[in-house]
C-alpha cells in the first residue's frame, strides 16, 4: 500500500456478508480516546503509542490513550468544569452516558499514560503521580478492582472536566466484529505530570509533531487506522495545545461512520467526507 492506512485482510469477506444479509451487525460500545498535547519550541506535539504487533485488533497500527467505558463509569464523581447538561448536549448524548464516556477518557488516559486530568479542588491538577502508591491504585484500575469515582473519593479529588476538548467522534464499521462509538478529546499535558507507557496493549510511546507523524503515515512508515490519521491532521494547523483547546468547542461532533457498496463488480469502502481513505476492492480481493 502506498500510505500507513491500516487495512486488514478479511474485510473484503466481512463486506460482502454484509451486503447480502448474512453478516450480523455488532451493536457499537462507547469508547472515549485523548489526544494529549504538550508545547515544545517546534510547536506542539501529541502523544501516541504503538500497539503490539502480537495485537489481534489493529496490532503495529499506532493510536491514542483510550478504551471502552466501564460500566462503573457513570457513578456520581466530584466533577468541574461544564455541567452534565452542557456536556450532553456537546457529546450528542444523555446525561448519564456524557458523564460516563468524559469519565472513561480521564480514566483510561490515566490508565495507559499515566497522566491524570483531576485535582483537589476545582482549579487546581495533581502534580506528580509516580509514586509506587499511585501505582497501585492506576493497576487496580486496570484491573477494574477499584471504579474510577472509588478512586477520585479515596483520594479526595475533583474530575477536571474542563481540561477536555471533545474533538471528533467516529464509530467503527458495521462489518467489524468488535465496535466503538468513540468520541475523541484534546488535553494538554498538565504540569508537573510525564507520560509513561503503562499499557500492556503498547510496545512504544512517542511525542511527535502532528506533521511529522502524517508524513509518517503518507509514506507508509507509521501505521494507522483512519479516524487516528484524520484527527491527527486536524491537529495540524494548531501551534500550541492551548490554541487546540480554544477551537475544540467549534469542532463538529458528527460521526463518522464508514460506507460499503457493491458497484460495478467493486466493493467500494468509504468513509463520509475523507476522501483519502476510500478503497475500490475487486470482487476477487483487495488491491
Amino acid at each position: 500500500m502506498s500510505n500507513g492506512q491500516w487495512y486488514p485482510p478479511e474485510w473484503p469477506d466481512r463486506i460482502r456478508a454484509l451486503a447480502d444479509g448474512t453478516l450480523a451487525v455488532v451493536a457499537p460500545k462507547r469508547a472515549a480516546t485523548v489526544m494529549l498535547l504538550r508545547d515544545t519550541a517546534d510547536g506542539a506535539v501529541v502523544h501516541m503509542l504503538r500497539r503490539r504487533t502480537s495485537m489481534a485488533f489493529a496490532g503495529g497500527a499506532y493510536a491514542y490513550p483510550g478504551g471502552g467505558v466501564d460500566p462503573r463509569d457513570d457513578r456520581p464523581v466530584r466533577w468541574a468544569g461544564p455541567s452534565l447538561e452542557t456536556w450532553a448536549d456537546r457529546l450528542g448524548t444523555d446525561r448519564a452516558s456524557a458523564q460516563a464516556i468524559v469519565c472513561a477518557a480521564v480514566r483510561e488516559t490515566y490508565e495507559e499514560a499515566g497522566v491524570l486530568l483531576a485535582g483537589s479542588t476545582a482549579d487546581t491538577v495533581v502534580g506528580d503521580t509516580t509514586g509506587d502508591d499511585w501505582e497501585a491504585d492506576r493497576q487496580a484500575l486496570v484491573d477494574r478492582e477499584l471504579s474510577f469515582a472509588d478512586f477520585l473519593d479515596r483520594r479526595g479529588l475533583v474530575l477536571r472536566s474542563d481540561l477536555l476538548g471533545a474533538w471528533a467522534r467516529w464509530i467503527t464499521p458495521e462489518f467489524e466484529p468488535r465496535r466503538y462509538d468513540t468520541w475523541f478529546f484534546v488535553a494538554a499535558l498538565p504540569e508537573g505530570q510525564r507520560t509513561r507507557n503503562a499499557s500492556t496493549e503498547a510496545d512504544r510511546m512517542v511525542w511527535i509533531r502532528p506533521a511529522e507523524a502524517a508524513a509518517g503515515y503518507d509514506k507508509g512508515d507509521l501505521l494507522m487506522m483512519p479516524p487516528t490519521i484524520a484527527t491527527l491532521r486536524t491537529l495540524q494547523p494548531y501551534g500550541t495545545a492551548a490554541a487546540a483547546l480554544a477551537s475544540a468547542g467549534a469542532r463538529d461532533l458528527t460521526p463518522v461512520l464508514a460506507e460499503a457498496r457493491l458497484e460495478g463488480g467493486e466493493l467500494i469502502l468509504s468513509w463520509p467526507g475523507h476522501d483519502e481513505f476510500t478503497k475500490h476492492i475487486p470482487t476477487g480481493g483487495p488491491q
